[in-house]
């Protein structure tokens, strides 16, 4: 049986007695999926599992929970999308007891930019895609009837290079087998490339890039683990905590202000960079602030169920914090 047999024949078991499950389906076109909400047993013809499906669906708990009279809710999750479920129930911001999960191993997802790079390269247009098709350790796209193969490791997710977590955790429900923890790199190309400049050369970097930020919210309004969006600093008029304008300073005030309140908190699902309307490369403030984290508290955001996580503690002596050679 296929994982994704499995996996329905999972989710038809279990839904009798759940509101809804949260998967995914195939989109508008053949490079897209979309949330798919199953309430009825129908519904599960429509579920797929494949590198299309990149959205954390972990980001519609914190909503869905909320709502009064909500019943239990099941959730299709990849290894990073588990990891949010985790840390938002060491945090206590979910009632996992209402909450299913159904899990997968991920072999890696396509990242939609790099593979449009790659046909408009090659003389094409996305709009003229007929269909993908995922072969191993390639991807065929059919397109203007040729066929393009590209290695999956030139089209994927950047933040699936350095996975360390591919397989789904602490879940009721696992379909398939388990995919071999098998990162291609222990740091993102980005993330190398961007430590290589001098102070003067990142501020610079950052002060270009922030001009193209319009303020739009994306990258908080896809963010599994940003969970006070009714009280948002960034939106708050009373009081006025930051403001609206949208210069290079404030700017980077805001995406630096979004930083600080994932620290300790961000599972590196990449959500926020790919939500982003004018391709900010945000991970980059998140991947510093995440091996800053390691380094300081050995601590790895949702990768442990029985960690605390290190900002809702107090410890009087730190390992690798030195204060004055106390």
């Amino acid at each position: 049986m296929s994982t994704l047999e499995q996996l329905k024949d999972q989710i038809r078991k279990a839904l009798p007695d759940l509101d809804v499950v949260i998967g995914w389906e195939q989109g508008y076109d053949a490079m897209h999926a979309t949330p798919l909400y199953i309430r009825k047993e129908e519904d599960i013809d429509r579920l797929i599992w494949s590198p299309l499906c990149v959205h954390s669906l972990g980001t519609y708990l914190t909503g869905l929970t909320r709502t009064p009279g909500a019943g239990k809710i099941g959730l299709v999750v990849k290894g990073c999308d588990s990891r949010a479920i985790v840390q938002l129930t060491q945090e206590r911001m979910i009632p996992r007891e209402n909450i299913v999960l159904f899990g997968v191993g991920c072999t890696g997802c396509l990242s939609h930019a790099r593979l449009e790079y790659k046909v408009e390269q090659g003389g094409h247009y996305v709009e003229d895609m007929h269909s993908i098709t995922f072969k191993g350790d390639k991807v065929e796209v059919a397109v203007n009837g040729d066929v393009e193969t590209f290695d999956f490791d030139t089209v994927c997710l950047e933040k699936c290079l350095t996975c360390r977590f591919p397989n789904a955790i602490a879940t009721e429900h696992f379909a398939g087998e388990e995919v071999p923890v098998a990162p291609k790199c222990d740091k993102a190309p980005s993330l190398e490339a961007f430590e290589k400049l001098s102070l003067d050369e990142r501020f610079t970097f950052w002060q270009d890039q922030m001009r193209r930020c319009v303020r739009c919210y994306a990258c908080r309004n896809t963010c599994p683990m940003c969970v006070c969006r009714d009280h948002c600093i960034s939106t708050s008029r009373n009081p006025h905590w930051v403001s609206q304008e949208t210069s290079s300073a404030e700017n980077f005030m805001f995406q630096m202000i979004h930083t600080m309140h994932l620290a300790g908190r961000c599972i590196e699902c990449g959500e926020c960079q790919r939500a982003c309307p004018v391709d900010l490369p945000i991970m980059l403030f998140r991947r510093t602030m995440v091996h800053a984290v390691k380094n300081t508290f050995d601590y790895v955001s949702g990768a442990d169920p029985e960690a605390t996580p290190p900002l809702l503690t107090f410890k009087v002596e730190e390992d690798n914090i030195k204060e004055r050679g106390w």
